[in-house]
């Protein structure tokens, strides 16, 4: 009986330690499988989960090297690889459900890919940051092209409505059914259209205030926070409490707005990057309070996990390198229900890998 208030003392101490403990993970090398008909990914430039717990992930193929699509060639100089089409579909376990994607009828297909997002009705928006990409498109899960918004170009305009500037990623609210675009590349600004009919909404620039195209200096860790977003504005998310929040990634960054582009704080993680800024995707934690902000950091090649409330980083994961569970260029990532992250890389990485949820439990 002398142990039991030893005992009871112990598991005390531990239970709240162990509730209130960062997501931990560890990579799962076997995911994805390997592509069917000699298939090979090229820059995976963006990813998400939907619904059923699908990942969804667009990828370049213009980006491969003759060398990794030797077989494309006629007559092939090599036994190995062709390359996949731009959007891909896996289930949990790594199978690649459903291809398609590139150049087609009634749209302008992009000469970057760049970012996709599956919204609450199951329609899959992509979007490009080439010089000359000036739209986000809008299909149905099996490649029906359903709408457009913008078109090609070269023009940077903040303010222009009509046209995006190499728009980096979406997201559609299911409240207002709007879609937020993260604009991007080119632009400075977060600018909303109506999901189903592309009609222009409203737009704005760091802090709330009306975007400009004014060249920004340097990002100063020591100076001022910049009174604007820098290029690329690169993500956009939006909580289920309303609250949105978007990548300021040159400036190592995070903003975050009421949905009517009311600024309510910022974020800095990492402060200190400058090589291409710290802050390039996050998403949001899946428990009920969505808790955590989950952080890629391409510059420093980790993710970062932040408390929701506060900003604080709280652990990371991840180190430079092309080993399983190392990152070069990590550009994006998402969540499942059940914890788990999905990463891609670009640059010369071209990859995309699973990180499994191990504890403490989702609440």
């Amino acid at each position: 009986m002398k142990f039991v208030p030893a005992l009871l003392a112990l598991a005390l101490s531990i239970a709240p330690a162990f509730a209130g403990d960062p997501p931990k993970f560890e990579v799962d090398a076997s995911w994805p499988k390997p592509l069917p008909n000699n298939w090979i990914m090229g820059q995976a430039a963006g990813v998400a989960v939907d619904a059923q717990d699908h990942i969804w992930s667009i990828q370049r193929p213009r980006t491969l090297t003759d060398d990794e699509k030797a077989a494309n060639f006629s007559p092939p100089r090599a036994k190995c690889c062709k390359p996949a089409p731009p959007v891909l579909e896996f289930d949990e376990e790594g199978n690649l459900l459903k291809a398609w994607g590139g150049p087609g009828k009634g749209y302008d297909w992009f000469e970057n890919e760049h970012g996709i997002n599956i919204d609450y009705k199951g329609f899959v928006w992509v979007g490009g940051n080439s010089k000359d990409d000036g739209q986000v498109l809008k299909f149905t899960e099996d490649g029906k092209f359903i709408l457009q918004i913008g078109r090609p170009g070269s023009k940077v305009d903040s303010n222009d409505v009509t046209k995006l500037g190499r728009p980096a990623d979406t997201e559609v609210d299911p409240v207002a059914n709007e879609v937020y675009v993260a604009d991007g590349y080119g632009n400075h600004r977060i600018i909303v259209f109506d999901a189903d009919t592309g009609k222009y909404k409203r737009h704005w620039g760091a802090y709330g205030k009306k975007p400009t195209d004014e060249k920004p200096a340097a990002f100063d860790p020591n100076g001022a926070p910049p009174q604007q977003f820098a290029n690329p504005v690169h993500c956009v998310r939006i909580a289920k409490d309303g609250l949105v929040y978007v990548c300021d990634r040159q400036n190592n960054r995070i903003q975050v707005f009421h949905k009517d582009g009311t600024f309510v704080r910022e974020f800095f993680v990492e402060k200190n990057t400058k090589l291409q800024g710290s802050m390039w995707w996050l998403a949001l934690w899946p428990d009920a309070k969505q808790s955590y902000l989950i952080a890629a950091d391409g510059a420093n090649n980790e993710v970062h996990v932040l408390s929701r409330d506060t900003g604080q980083e709280l652990s990371s994961f991840g180190h430079s390198g092309r080993n399983a569970g190392q990152f070069h260029w990590v550009h994006n990532l998402a969540i499942d229900s059940k914890g788990n992250v999905y990463t891609t890389e670009v640059d010369n990485a071209k990859r995309a890998q699973k990180f499994r949820y191990v504890g403490p439990p989702l609440r």
